[in-house]
This record gives C-alpha cells, sequence and structure tokens, in this order.
C-alpha cells in the first residue's frame, strides 16, 4: 500500500507523490513565542513531527522548515501578541522572543520532537516580505492606504478554496477604523504602518511599518523550498483566514501553485472544551510536565488520529502512562535477556514471521493518512505475541531477541519516537540491582556453608564499590553508602 495523505485542498485521500522523486519539501507553521508552549502547541508539533519521521522512514529525504514567529502576529483587538507580552513582562519584543523561543525549543525536545531543518525567525526576513509587497502591488493584487499596504481580496478568484469561506465571511465583525482604511473589509494587511509607539518597526517605501502576519509564512516557506512545494502543515484553526490568506498572496505573486498538499490536524481539547485561559484551562506543557512523563504526553498525542479533536483529562493521561508502560515492558525484557547472554543462535522463522507480520500491519496503518492509533494497536498486538514467548519454556536465542529489539527501535523509536533516550540506563540500572542482589545470595550461601572468609571477601568487595550491606533476622538489605574512591 502506497502513502495516502487527506488533502485539506482537495477534501479527499490521495495518493503522496512528492513533486522531485525522492525528495519532500514540508512547511509547518510556527509558533508566536510571545509565551510558553501549551498542550496545543504539544499536539500540533508531535503531529508533524511524527509525519517527518514516516517520510524519512519510507526513504524520503525531507527538508522540514517551521518557522519562529516573533512580530507581525495581531490579535483581533489589532494589538500586536509580541508587544503585549513585552509589556506584561517590561521587556523588549526581541529579548521577549529571544526567551520563549528558547523555552519552546526546550519544551520540544523533551517531547523528542525532532528539531526542524531550517527555523527561520520572521523578524530576519523583513527585505523578503517587502519585496513580495512590492510584487502585489505591480500585479493589481494589493494597493497602499495610509502608509499600510493590504492585499485586495476580490481581485484573486482563488480567495477561501481551502476553507471554503467566502469573502463576506471575512467582511463580518470588523472594527470601523479598519473599515475606514481598507477599501474592502474582507482586505488583509500585507504591512502596517507603524504607530509612534510601535518599538518593532522597519522602513520601506510605504514608511516605517511591520510586516502582516500571513506574509511571513508565504516568504519563508517559498524562500527555502520553491513555488510550489509539496507539503504545508498546520492547526485547522488556521485555515482561515491564516492558510486562505498565504495561498492568495502567494499565488497572486507568482501566478503558480503555492502548496501541492495541505495537511491540518485537530484542535486540543480540555474535557470536551476548546482550551482558553478565558475558560480557565489553559495548560502549559511546562505544568504538564510537572506531572507526566513528556514521553507519556507524545504517547497519548498518538493515541488517536492527528486530523480528529484531542480530549485531555487525567484519566487518559494516566491510562496513556499505564499503556505505554506495558509497552516498555516488553522491550525491557528482551534487552535484560539479551544483557544476560541469551542462548547463542540466529533468528527463527517463526519469530521473523511475526515481525514481518507487524511491520506490515504498522506500515498499513501508517501509509493511511498517517494513522498512529492502528500503528501502536500493531505494536501491542507484536508485544503480546513477544511476552508469550519469552515466557515460554525454551529462552530465544540471541537472534530472535536482536531482531526484536531492531524491529522496536525502528518502529517505536525511529518512526513514533516513544523510546526513551534513558531506557537503556534505566535497564543498566536495573541489570546491576539484579546482580547486587545475586551476590547477597551467594554470600548468604557461603555463611550457611560457613566459608567466612569468601562470604566476607564479597562483603568488602561491595563496600570498595560504596555498597554496604546490612544483616538482619528478616535477611539482608543493602544501599549506597560511601562514594568509592
Amino acid at each position: 500500500m502506497t502513502l495516502q495523505v487527506y488533502n485539506s485542498l482537495t477534501r479527499q485521500k490521495e495518493a503522496f507523490v512528492p513533486l522531485h522523486e525522492g525528495r519532500v519539501h514540508m512547511y509547518v507553521c510556527g509558533p508566536t513565542v510571545h509565551n510558553d508552549a501549551h498542550l496545543g502547541h504539544g499536539k500540533t508539533y508531535v503531529n508533524f513531527d511524527t509525519v517527518v519521521r514516516y517520510l524519512r522512514y519510507l526513504g524520503y529525504q525531507v527538508l522540514y522548515v517551521q518557522n519562529i514567529t516573533d512580530v507581525g502576529h495581531l490579535l483581533d483587538t489589532g494589538e500586536d501578541r509580541m508587544l503585549k507580552g513585552a509589556k506584561r513582562e517590561r521587556v523588549h519584543p526581541l529579548q521577549l522572543a529571544e526567551t520563549y523561543t528558547r523555552r519552546y525549543f526546550r519544551d520540544m525536545d523533551r517531547l523528542n520532537i525532532t528539531r526542524p531543518d531550517i527555523s527561520p525567525r520572521a523578524s530576519g526576513h523583513i527585505p523578503e516580505m517587502i519585496d513580495l509587497v512590492r510584487k502585489l502591488l505591480a500585479n493589481g493584487f494589493a494597493y497602499e492606504s495610509n502608509g499600510s499596504v493590504y492585499f485586495s481580496v476580490s481581485k484573486f478568484d482563488g480567495y477561501g478554496k481551502l476553507s471554503g469561506r467566502r469573502a463576506e465571511d471575512a467582511r463580518a465583525g470588523h472594527r470601523i477604523q479598519v473599515l475606514e482604511e481598507k477599501r474592502d473589509p474582507a482586505d488583509f494587511a500585507l504591512w502596517k504602518r507603524a504607530e509612534p509607539q510601535h518599538i518593532l518597526r522597519w522602513n520601506s517605501p510605504w514608511g516605517e511599518g511591520f510586516p502582516g502576519w500571513h506574509i511571513e509564512c508565504s516568504v519563508m516557506s517559498t524562500k527555502y523550498l520553491g513555488q510550489p512545494f509539496d507539503i504545508h502543515g498546520g492547526g485547522v484553526e488556521n485555515k482561515f483566514p491564516h492558510h486562505d490568506c498565504e495561498i492568495a498572496q502567494a499565488e497572486a505573486a507568482a501566478g503558480k501553485p503555492f502548496a501541492r498538499y495541505w495537511l491540518h490536524n485537530g484542535m486540543l481539547m480540555i474535557r470536551g472544551e476548546e482550551m482558553h485561559k478565558s475558560l480557565g484551562n489553559f495548560v502549559t506543557l511546562e505544568q504538564a510536565f510537572e506531572r507526566w512523563d513528556p514521553m507519556v504526553i507524545r504517547f497519548f498525542v498518538l493515541l488517536s488520529h492527528y486530523r480528529g479533536p484531542m480530549d485531555f483529562t487525567v484519566e487518559a493521561l494516566d491510562a496513556a502512562g499505564r499503556g505505554l508502560d506495558r509497552l516498555l515492558t516488553t522491550l525491557r525484557n528482551v534487552r535484560r535477556r539479551l544483557a544476560a547472554g541469551a542462548p547463542v543462535g540466529s533468528a527463527s522463522q517463526g519469530t521473523l514471521a511475526l515481525l514481518e507480520n507487524a511491520r506490515r500491519q504498522f506500515e498499513d496503518s501508517m501509509n493511511d493518512d498517517f494513522g498512529t492509533p492502528g500503528a501502536i494497536a500493531a505494536l501491542f498486538e507484536m508485544s503480546r505475541e513477544i511476552n508469550v514467548r519469552l515466557d515460554g519454556r525454551q529462552p530465544l536465542p540471541v537472534g530472535d531477541l536482536q531482531a526484536i529489539d531492531s524491529l522496536y527501535r525502528r518502529l517505536a523509536g525511529d518512526v513514533l519516537g516513544i523510546l526513551p533516550d534513558d531506557l537503556d540506563q534505566e535497564l543498566g540500572a536495573g541489570l546491576a540491582n539484579d546482580l547486587i542482589v545475586v551476590l547477597i545470595d551467594a554470600r548468604a550461601e557461603l555463611r550457611e556453608s560457613r566459608q567466612w572468609k569468601l562470604a566476607d571477601g564479597i562483603r568488602n568487595r561491595l563496600s570498595a564499590l560504596g555498597i554496604r550491606l546490612e544483616d538482619r533476622p528478616e535477611g539482608t538489605s543493602w544501599t549506597f553508602g560511601r562514594t568509592p574512591g
């Protein structure tokens, strides 16, 4: 089965065929760095990280671009998000951007999200944005008004083709003062005149100002990926107006398609409601990490299809944690057998057939529009069969264990990203604990047979390693004592 993706632009599943054989160019709208990343960001970027991981698993060379918005993202009130955050924290807007960009990547790293290949900042691409505005003015799709430049929606026949919304929808609810400056309330800003108090401002042919929000993504995506490029991703809430505006200005300027496949992920819900600060259900990733391991949150996200909404509840996260632990316990047991010295032997035909069936089911699910729930179900089914073999009378040979471990690393690790980096360290610590217990048992047998010298030798060697033994009537316990040295 070849990879099928749901294209929001055509509203149907399509076979994925990249523009250039063997290569995929992909852009995803990044965060506006005015505050800490929240659970909604976690869902979005885990979803698209998994898309990138699977494309690479299929053998594609992926160039993944995700922008950083540090200027121009206006609220419905007309206030710039970055300026609002800077006032809140009494810092320069670019200082605010630097702080929260670092914190954003810190949170993404903890979710095991692969860093984008390029993370361009809006503030670093002002000349390119000005050039695009010039082209739109020259092509008759834009007009200047009182130092600002607006895109004329009525001049672009395809406006709204992604969301299905009409220009009339964009006219509703606009403020009177905006209507005075625009020719049509549906028009959107390409360049905004900077008021005297506006800190972020650049020189332009139309006076000092700053770019509109939508233009940055059109500029940065095509600068690094070309036009058209293969995949544009983002949250479903950005279809209108953000993505509709991106398409309009990019295609009006270049006279050719913008992006070929549009992927949109569903929204995060908190007990059935959208997450909003005003509702008191706003949860940052940092807050979530205080209660749950980041890998549990990642696993929870992947239990739902990326296009659907995800309902966040404490009970659901706790259940996801138990599920992930069951999955990882199988792998821990496999690696313990390998570390302990499994019988020599190549992988059996039965085990290879089991793994091949699991791989095929996993890929079938992922090839159906990146169906992570089915892929995870395939891993659980494989784990159940592996546990039966691990509990059997005959120990599995090293070839079987290595083949099982390799497939876990490939599917659960490389594709889904749910194998924690410290799993091997955890295994090493568990194995060390087991070896200490073995030595304590051996010492007890030596004492029972009155071989005091050998028994004392074990105690002394453990003591030299910083491990203190304490003999009690109910048995011997141990603790880490002084650091060896």
